[in-house]
């Protein structure tokens, strides 16, 4: 919780949120009192019950085509449900608690960090309340949303097919018009989560499919909703076929959904399906940053106790514990370069995310039309950065974690494997990270007038502005090198396709470490804030600053390497004819 109060409170001055009339009650006691019954939530009745669904995992009866969610989860969705977590964030109207959105960023850092599977099933209803709060219909908003917002029924988004996944163009569910203003909907999705479960009375499943005559690829797309039992308590011929057999994430049930006739209502207008889906991708995508982020800090947290604790050889300049047998692991330089490299890329992560969501709040609720716009602009350029790298650095963190800890990490006697094993997917799920670096490269840099990087950099050198004077000059090279490398792009780019997509990965991965390098200079400015000081202990202090200069002892030499790559392009990719592989 330290970290978590000195990014928001300290960094962020998160309690300015109250200033704006929207969040008037979201002060800084109120943000707290959320955020500890946040933490008595994940430690109590999410942890307990991670490992258990993770062994025992979901179980489907073909014959009721029904899904059973391993022990605990039931009850766990109860307390989360009674708790009123659903609605943290949604519109008061509709009986939400409408507090900021960055609020509901961090709890499902803390929900996923702890028990991932079950954070899965209230996700995605967030990502269906958000939908159908921007496109939904007088009537979908007025007696579908009550709901889900109150968590009695969940959500899901189906989208995936067994012959496409990225490209949705090439879907083949089908809606045919009915007289009643319906469609009957048929046709078979893929990779679904929570598309059955025991846990509400209802699903309400935002389905992808083509209306007759719809224009060819993703624009003949459009978006339906289609509950598991209709208004009048019938069941639905909307169906789970059977549960995906996954590496990981076992407790969440990933269904295989077969509709097969099943009544279903247009959200939004007729073939911008697709639009609709972007305003629930866009919160998931966050949301998956904050699975990567959470898995992190869990493998962070479990692999330092471990190297305090475990005794094995003797220091290399002596003996630091010479009353034992041997000093604790963590004075020899190789774990400690496993340690500090998830320490300074977890703590400059978070910053990063939860800056990211606040921008997302202040885009609908800034009372200057320009701040908005500013707001949403890094809003929208941050999505696939917090997706794709949170994601990636996630995975890699739990792996030094695991690895830190020998073969003792390998085993399901600690939590570190299953944090590998479920936190492979982020990098996978809601669009891989390479599909994020081709929307940051191909739709971020170019939209609005290719205005994104522009704001993105300013408000980049805004941060850093009173920050130290080494961290705010290494800070400003890698703005610098970042925005080199951005001006020699954009001829290359307009020329050729396959440049910038031999370019998106790396650039994404400048964009990041760009970010994280302003963190770090912002976070370690902080530090010598008298308040901060009374706030927080000396070593918690001292150690943000001596973990900002190693982040960029790493990551600087890291940002020529990028840049280079970058600049190389399809050299070398796009050589090799298919047959020389």
């Amino acid at each position: 919780m330290d970290n978590i109060n000195f990014v928001l409170f300290e960094v962020l001055k998160a309690s300015n949120i109250a200033n704006i009339e929207q969040f008037a009650d979201a002060t800084e006691d109120m943000q707290r009192a959320v955020l500890e019954e946040a933490a008595k939530l994940a430690e109590n009745v999410l942890q307990p019950i991670n490992a258990s669904g993770d062994r025992e995992g979901c179980v489907y009866d073909p014959e009721a085509k029904t899904v059973k969610t391993p022990s605990g989860f039931k009850e766990a969705y109860k307390t989360y449900q009674e708790g009123g977590w659903s609605g943290l964030a949604s519109p008061v109207e509709h009986g939400g608690q409408g507090l900021p959105h960055f609020l509901k960023v961090v709890v499902d850092e803390m929900c996923c960090s702890t028990n991932l599977s079950f954070g899965m099933y209230p996700g995605l209803s967030h990502g269906s309340i958000d939908a159908l709060t921007l496109h939904g219909n007088e009537h979908q908003q007025s007696y579908y949303l009550p709901k889900l917002i109150a968590g009695e029924w969940t959500g899901t988004m189906c989208l995936t097919e067994p012959h496409c996944g990225t490209d949705l163009g090439l879907i083949k569910t089908k809606a045919e018009p009915q007289a009643d203003g319906s469609v009957s909907i048929t046709g078979n999705k893929v990779w679904i989560t929570g598309g059955d479960h025991d846990m509400t009375d209802n699903i309400i499943h935002l389905v992808l499919a083509k209306l007759p005559d719809a224009p060819a690829g993703s624009k003949g797309i459009s978006l339906f909703l289609v509950p598991k039992f209709l208004e009048d308590g019938s069941r639905n011929p909307a169906f789970c076929g059977g549960l995906e057999h996954k590496m990981g994430i076992k407790g969440s049930a990933t269904c295989v959904m077969n509709f097969e006739g099943a009544k279903g209502w247009l959200v939004g207008k007729e073939n911008e399906g697709l639009k609709c889906m972007f305003t629930m991708m866009n919160a998931a995508r966050i949301m998956v940053g904050m699975q990567g982020l959470g898995l992190a800090e869990t493998g962070y947290q479990v692999s330092l106790a471990f190297a305090k604790d475990r005794l094995q050889s003797r220091s290399l300049t002596g003996p630091r514990n010479p009353d034992g047998p041997a000093d604790p692991i963590i004075v020899h330089p190789d774990v400690r370069r496993m340690l500090l490299k998830q320490k300074v890329l977890i703590e400059a992560g978070r910053a990063m995310a939860y800056w990211a969501a606040y921008q997302q709040d202040l885009a609908h609720a800034a009372p200057e039309e320009a701040d908005r716009e500013k707001a949403d602009d890094l809003f929208q350029i941050m999505t696939p950065i917090v997706k794709s790298f949170l994601t990636d650095e996630g995975y890699f963190s739990a792996d030094a974690a695991l690895q830190s800890m020998g073969g003792n990490g390998y085993t399901q006697d600690w939590p570190v494997e299953q944090l590998l094993r479920d936190g492979r997917i982020a990098r996978i799920y809601e669009g891989t990270n390479g599909i994020q670096a081709l929307d940051l490269i191909g739709r971020k840099l170019t939209m609005r007038g290719g205005r994104l990087p522009r704001t993105y950099i300013a408000a980049m050198n805004d941060l850093i502005a009173d920050a130290l004077p080494e961290h705010k000059k290494q800070a400003e090279q890698f703005i610098a090198k970042l925005t080199q490398t951005l001006m020699g792009l954009v001829k290359t780019v307009m020329s050729d396709p396959e440049e910038a997509g031999a370019a998106a990965t790396p650039l994404l991965r400048m964009f990041a470490l760009t970010s994280l390098a302003v963190m770090w200079a912002k976070m370690a400015k902080q530090t010598q804030d008298d308040g901060t000081k009374s706030r927080f202990s000396e070593d918690f202090l001292e150690g943000k600053v001596k973990a900002a200069n190693h982040f960029y002892r790493l990551y600087l030499p890291e940002m020529d390497q990028l840049a280079a790559d970058v600049e190389a392009g399809k050299a070398t990719l796009m050589d090799l004819a298919e047959a020389e592989f």
